[in-house]
């Protein structure tokens, strides 16, 4: 489905073409699951957000509003269910089962640097999910969408639900707590 066939598709789904809505899904799917991937900092939990953002999208289509960008309304989605998690896990006291950076595991054996690179490469990455751990969930989706997705302030806004002010501090606060977290490792 390309840009020009995504008003037609959008209109079918929200008349209740269940084809037009898995069209939607199949477009979007891989952008959500990575801004849940990098919210949430686990695979498990960023598939159960993207479902369960795709299932709050499909009944309230009904209420979406058509002069809308659909891109957007379901990006806001899948951030709410991102933070919704989040602020659940902080509410149990759990820790995410990160998986942040794992870059290490992406590389082929030919490429792998020695035991100490390796060894100060796995200190860096603990060091940067603690950091991204500490975060609230506002400030992880806001720092995520800017700085992972390259969203602007005003799609942020958007997105979270935010005004432009609010988006643009949330990213402030999350950029100025990681660099305060990371100052040690600039030494």
């Amino acid at each position: 489905m390309d840009a020009a066939e995504a008003p037609a598709v959008l209109a079918r789904a929200r008349q209740g073409d269940s084809e037009a809505f898995r069209a939607l899904v199949e477009r979007h799917s891989q952008s959500l699951f990575r801004l849940a991937f990098r919210m949430t900092g686990n695979e498990q939990d960023a598939e159960d957000v993207v479902q369960e953002s795709f299932l709050r999208a499909y009944r309230q289509l009904g209420r979406f509003q058509a002069r809308a960008d659909f891109g957007t309304w379901i990006y806001r989605i899948v951030a709410n269910c991102s933070v919704d998690l989040l602020r659940a896990r902080l509410t149990r006291r759990e820790r995410p089962r990160g998986e942040w950076l794992d870059t290490a595991a992406e590389q082929s054996a030919s490429d792998r640097p020695n035991p100490e690179r390796l060894a100060e490469s796995a200190e860096i990455e603990r060091q940067v999910r603690r950091a991204l751990d500490d975060l609230t969930a506002l400030e992880r989706a806001a720092f995520t969408l800017r700085h992972y997705e390259g969203r602007s302030i005003h799609e942020i806004g958007q997105i979270l639900g935010l005004g432009t002010s609010a988006a643009k501090h949330s990213v402030f606060r999350a950029v100025r707590k990681l660099r305060i977290a990371l100052e040690p490792l600039r030494k």
